[in-house]
Parts: C-alpha cells; sequence; structure tokens
C-alpha cells in the first residue's frame, strides 16, 4: 500500500476498510475503559445485486454473531450465504490476529454493501434487435466488535402500550380543530 501513498493517488474505500486493523492505539490509563477489540473485513466482487444484498446487510446489523449466523441460515438468498461465509471467516480472524478470547463474545457493529464493477453485455432479440444486459457486483464491509450487542442498536423509541397511550393523548389534546372557538 505504500506506493499508492508515495504516488498520490488516493486510497479505495476498500482499501481504506482494512487499514483499520493494522491499527494500534496507545496503552489505556488504569481508570479508562477498556477499549473493545475489533475485526474489519471486505468481500469483494461479488456477483450479486448491492440492492438486494443491503437488506441481508441490515438484518444482521446489531446482532450477535452467532445470532447473524443462525438468522443467515433461514434465508433463502444468495446474499445471505456470502454474508454468512463473510461473517465466519471475521470471527476466525478476530480470534487468530486480534487476541480475541471468544468467539462468541463478538457482535455485527457495522454491515453495509459498496457498488462495485458492473459488466455492460448484450443479449440478442428477435428481428435483429439488441437488448442490453448489466451483470451487476457488490463489495460487502462487516466490523466485528468484542463485547455485548447494545440492546436497542438503531434507538427505536419503545412500544410498550402505556407509552402508545400517552404519546396517542398528547396528541389528540395538541391538536388544533379549525373553525372553533
Amino acid at each position: 500500500m505504500e506506493p499508492l501513498e508515495e504516488e498520490g493517488k488516493e486510497l479505495t474505500k476498500k482499501m481504506r476498510w482494512l487499514t483499520y486493523n493494522d491499527l494500534i492505539f496507545p496503552p489505556q490509563v488504569p481508570g479508562e475503559n477498556p477499549r473493545p477489540a475489533y475485526i474489519c473485513l471486505v468481500k469483494e466482487n461479488i456477483k450479486y445485486s448491492p440492492k438486494k444484498m443491503w437488506y441481508i446487510a441490515c438484518l444482521v446489523r446489531g446482532m450477535s454473531v452467532d445470532e447473524a449466523i443462525r438468522q443467515l441460515s433461514f434465508v433463502s438468498r444468495k446474499g445471505a450465504e456470502i454474508a454468512k461465509e463473510t461473517i465466519k471467516e471475521a470471527q476466525s480472524l478476530a480470534i487468530q490476529d486480534h487476541n480475541v478470547e471468544y468467539k462468541s463474545n463478538l457482535w455485527v457493529a457495522e454491515s453495509f454493501v459498496g457498488k462495485g464493477p458492473v459488466v455492460h453485455g448484450i443479449r440478442r432479440h428477435a428481428r435483429m434487435r439488441i437488448g442490453k444486459v448489466e451483470y451487476k457486483h457488490c463489495h460487502y464491509f462487516v466490523r466485528l466488535e468484542e463485547g455485548k450487542p447494545p440492546d436497542n442498536y438503531y434507538n427505536r423509541p419503545s412500544f410498550d402500550k402505556q407509552s402508545m397511550v400517552d404519546r396517542w393523548m398528547k396528541m389528540i389534546r395538541n391538536r388544533k380543530i379549525s373553525s372553533s372557538l
């Protein structure tokens, strides 16, 4: 990667994502909260549409690794199998290279998809006509982090009965009826 930086070219997103694994942090102060270990991995040039893969990437976000693998085994799509393999590969790399003690003590902190190369082709039709075909590829990025997953990853409001009733009553009381006193 040094020759690219010397020539002044920017690193691609795929290369930058993998350089996060090489970061070295300074030692921590005794009273400081422990910094969780993490591992970044990218699976490049998957012959699968980024739009289809996006749904699978969103499904596993914020789950523990075991739960993500369990959920992906029930999804009957090609992208689910690819995501499952990538998460398992990142899990094994975390144990081998990044000193993570337990493989089940990881969660999916980030999971997203990037657009890959698009190969254009043609398809023959009747009467000497042709149709354009696009063969789309994507890159799947995943970051596993050590520790327990957060209870509320997306910061959604709680939907218990009492809070829903309170919100509805507040909305009803604050409404303004037009053409009234």
